[in-house]
């Protein structure tokens, strides 16, 4: 042992003495820390009688220690397999082991049962927070005598960039820490030292290609005076079978892994960043040329979910910027030059791919495959999740298929990762992301300019790698649902000839009919589509066999799921005794599941005479006459809009727009919208009937507002009495309009949420748009709240029109008590007018009742029954 080693356990929180008795157990530095984290010398003193050191608290917690180490090749693949990843002392989710072998130990002998979670530290809730101390150097550089060009060194501190305390911070500095000496003994014990560079491991190229064929060259050096061929990595002899065999050079030993994995996925990391702020640079100028509108996210932890846009005032013309020819000017060059970029990105991940840990390469499991460092599943979790979840949160199905270069081999790494049992676990761990900067201080000046900085970063928990590919999965299935919508429906409209009855009997025992041909963009998303399946089927199937059936059920429980059943929503209950921030996350819970959903809309018929069905649909003529319609761009522009639809439409307990889509014909769709908080509109639900029709998108979809008490209420000046829904979006109402193959249905949502559902609905009218604030306002806002207590409250809960009956009543059940609050503030504001169904305020009269408070405790005595009885 040296004394650098024993100095590096100590900087690690061992004492001198333990540092010294794990030596001597245990040749190498790294395993020798892991035992000592695990409490093995916990009982070892040092000589001048200090305490013993308490083994961590989080691992005291865990309950299991590693395998035995009798023999030390075993105890060397049971340690390097697992995962030693631990959260704050304080969290209540501490880290325990993740391999599910060791779940053995965690029994209590007495009775069987389980006495510790044994996927407690990769199931850890979202929620979970991270202080982590991040140092900022000033770079070292290399020059390389061959070449004679510097080049920067990867620094101690980017090296262990993210790493919480303890766990995997002390793996990742006992590695780096161990190729900053010099020089080493011989492993041979000849007497003579063996030279290395700290250069030649850290050095960052400009190409990945270039570090790896320069560490091929270096990393093997021969003894000046036992002339034995030695690891540079390791500091291991190589034998002379394995010396004769080149292709094993860069996977003799987990130490080299490590450091190929950390330089290379660092590289990897800051081309990543550039490419992502060149698009942000080219995004800004393209917005300054085609001004449009950019709707508000309200993204809990970067999960991709839309926040409402509210929208205080309302003005004179509604709608997003269009009706201007677009200027797309370098359009193309952009989308080659993104190309480009991607085919560089993705052939920089294949060429780091080889380096993953991968028991089934062709030729065969190498020793580092075997032998996984601990230090390759933190890299992979703080640098390559951050490139993967960056890229698997892209809204845009037709984006990635479009970019399907660079999604393909993404899907690869997720595959290999799966494949293998020390890194799978990765796959269900939430995605550890940068939520702010605590603090920042100068610790010292390098004299040069510089400075050396501290950084206290709070990292938070996100989606796990495989639930954003659920996410993708949603989107894949409902793109799919509506590409197969060009397949024809034959019907049989009238009896066949005796020469057709003779045509069809010769025709027996031929081809069958080919299925309609799609064109070649609409083959390239469905081709895209189907990987993205098969690749989420086989990541499960990979799980399955490396992790257990128990952990991937366990997984499978965590995804998000779209559809919710009667049953489902019943298990979303809320009480007196429920706080409010736990009633806020219930209901989020519930509306994130049922905001999109695929439900037969068809009226049933008893009589089978081959006709189209009719559809429960405002536009079912319409809908009828495109039933064998073929239009391969519309069936296109249909699969890429519910794609975007199934998982971003806008959710929160504020607002939330929900749809209900026929489940065979995805064109026919029914939207409810609640209204937003802070408007006279709020917690009220307003249904509309959308039919995407046979020039979707070039032209705008059909939408006709249902919510009207019998065509009798004006809810605003933008929605009429007959349904009518003024937005110049829709091209019903002046002003910027739908732009042909670029504007969505979800801008049309949003923009009914937002701009017509606003604070001051008086001010929609252009005439009016400048009376902010006055009595008529006023006057105007309390009639629409009677009118929305009365129908879109009252009205839909005694009769919920289909098929939002289980969404409404789970609505209101769930907010009962904050919609109750939100009443009794109502008929403080009322002024006493009766209720003007044209949306006018009606004359003052105060001899008579306007019903307002009948409507207002009837409302509050079906909340009662509500928590009761599911049916009213």
């Amino acid at each position: 042992m040296s004394e650098s080693e024993i100095a590096q356990l100590i900087e690690m929180g061992a004492t001198r003495a333990q540092a010294r008795a794990a030596l001597k157990q245990y040749k190498d530095v790294m395993q020798a820390a892991e035992r000592i984290f695990d409490g093995a010398f916990d009982n070892v003193k040092d000589d001048d009688g200090d305490v013993e050191m308490s083994a961590p608290a989080a691992a005291k917690k865990a309950g299991p220690s590693h395998t035995s180490h009798d023999s030390d090749d075993e105890g060397d693949e049971d340690a390097e397999d697992e995962d030693m990843y631990e959260g704050d002392d304080d969290d209540a989710e501490s880290f325990v082991d993740y391999d599910s072998d060791a779940f053995e130990d965690t029994i209590d002998k007495a009775n069987g049962v389980p006495d510790v979670d044994p996927y407690a530290g990769i199931f850890f809730s979202k929620d979970r927070r991270e202080e982590v101390i991040e140092i900022e150097e000033e770079p070292e550089t290399y020059t390389p005598l061959d070449t004679g060009e510097s080049v920067k060194l990867l620094s101690q501190g980017q090296w262990m960039r993210g790493c919480p305390e303890k766990g995997e911070q002390g793996f990742l500095f006992s590695l780096y820490s161990q190729f900053t000496e010099s020089e080493f003994s011989c492993p041979h014990e000849c007497g003579a030292k063996i030279q290395r560079n700290k250069g030649d491991f850290f050095a960052l190229y400009p190409e990945f290609s270039t570090y790896i064929n320069r560490l091929r060259r270096v990393v093997r050096s021969r003894c000046q005076r036992c002339h034995a061929e030695v690891c540079l990595a390791c500091r291991e002899p190589i034998s002379p079978e394995k010396s004769a065999a080149t292709n094993e050079t860069l996977f003799h030993c987990a130490d080299l892994q490590g450091i190929i994995l950390g330089v290379g996925l660092t590289m990897l990391e800051q081309a990543f960043v550039t490419q992502s702020e060149d698009q942000a640079d080219s995004a800004d100028d393209v917005s300054r040329t085609n001004k449009r509108r950019k709707t508000d996210k309200e993204s809990s932890k970067g999960d991709g979910v839309f926040g409402f846009v509210k929208k205080s005032k309302g003005g004179g013309g509604i709608g997003y910027a269009g009706d201007q020819k677009e200027d797309n000017t370098g359009q193309l060059e952009a989308q080659a030059l993104q190309k480009e970029k991607d085919a560089k990105l993705g052939s920089f991940l294949s060429s780091l791919r080889e380096f993953l840990p991968n028991l089934h390469r062709k030729a065969g499991g190498q020793a580092s495959d075997y032998l996984v460092h601990p230090t390759a599943l933190a890299h992979l979790r703080r640098r390559f999740n951050h490139i993967c979840s960056t890229l698997l949160r892209n809204d845009s199905l037709a984006d990635m298929s479009d970019r399907s270069i660079l999604y393909f081999e993404l899907l690869n790494w997720l595959e290999t990762i799966s494949n293998h049992e020390a890194l799978a676990s990765m796959m269900a761990m939430p995605i550890m992301v940068v939520a702010s900067v605590k603090s920042v201080n100068t610790v010292k000046s390098t004299g040069k300019g510089g400075a050396i900085r501290e950084r206290t970063i709070i990292y938070e928990g996100s989606s796990s790698p495989r639930e954003l590919l659920e996410g993708l999965a949603i989107q894949a299935r409902a793109a799919i649902k509506g590409l197969e919508s060009t397949k024809v429906q034959e019907t049989v409209s009238e009896e066949l000839t005796e020469e057709q009855k003779r045509m069809t009997i010769d025709s027996k025992g031929k081809e069958p009919a080919q299925a309609p041909v799609l064109s070649d963009e609409n083959q390239k998303l469905l081709d895209f589509c189907q990987r993205i399946l098969a690749t989420i089927h086989a990541i499960d199937r990979s799980l399955r066999e490396v992790k257990g059936d128990a952990f991937v059920d366990r997984l499978h429980a965590s995804l998000p799921r779209l559809t919710t059943s009667t049953e489902d929503m019943a298990k979303y209950r809320v009480d007196t005794s429920t706080t409010d921030e736990m009633t806020r996350k219930i209901y989020m819970d519930w509306v994130t599941k049922a905001r999109f959903e695929y439900c037969d809309l068809s009226i049933p018929s008893e009589e089978d005479d081959g006709q189209p069905p009719h559809y429960k649909f405002y536009f079912d003529a319409e809908a009828r006459m495109l039933i064998n319609s073929d239009i391969p761009k519309r069936s296109l522009a249909i699969a890429k809009e519910l794609a975007i639809l199934t998982t971003n439409l806008p959710v929160a307990w504020d607002s939330s727009i929900l749809l209900k889509v026929d489940e065979t014909r995805v064109d026919i769709i029914k939207a409810l919208i609640i209204g937003p908080e802070g408007t006279p509109y709020q917690n009220g639900c307003f249904l509309f009937d959308i039919f995407l029709g046979p020039s979707y998108n070039q032209a705008p979809p059909s939408v006709k507002y249902m919510t009207t008490n019998g065509g009798k209420y004006r809810f605003n000046p933008n929605l009429y009495a007959d349904g009518k829904v003024c937005l110049s979006l829709l091209g019903t109402w002046s002003g910027p309009g739908w732009v042909a193959g670029r504007s969505t249905l979800l801008q049309v949502l949003i923009s009914i949420q937002s701009m017509i559902l606003c604070e001051e609905p008086y001010l929609n009218e252009p005439g009016w748009a400048n009376d902010g604030g006055s009595a008529q306002s006023k006057a105007y806002s309390a009639n629409v709240r009677r009118m929305v207590v009365k129908t879109a409250m009252l009205g839909n809960l005694k009769n919920p029109p289909e098929p939002f009956g289980d969404i409404i009543r789970t609505h209101f059940r769930l907010k009962a008590k904050s919609i109750s609050a939100q009443l009794d503030d109502w008929l403080v504001k009322d002024d006493g007018r009766q209720t003007s169904g044209d949306g006018a305020h009606g004359a003052k009269d105060s001899s008579s009742n306007n019903g307002f408070q009948k409507d207002v405790k009837d409302l509050k005595e079906l909340f009662e029954k509500l928590q009761t009885d599911e049916t009213l």
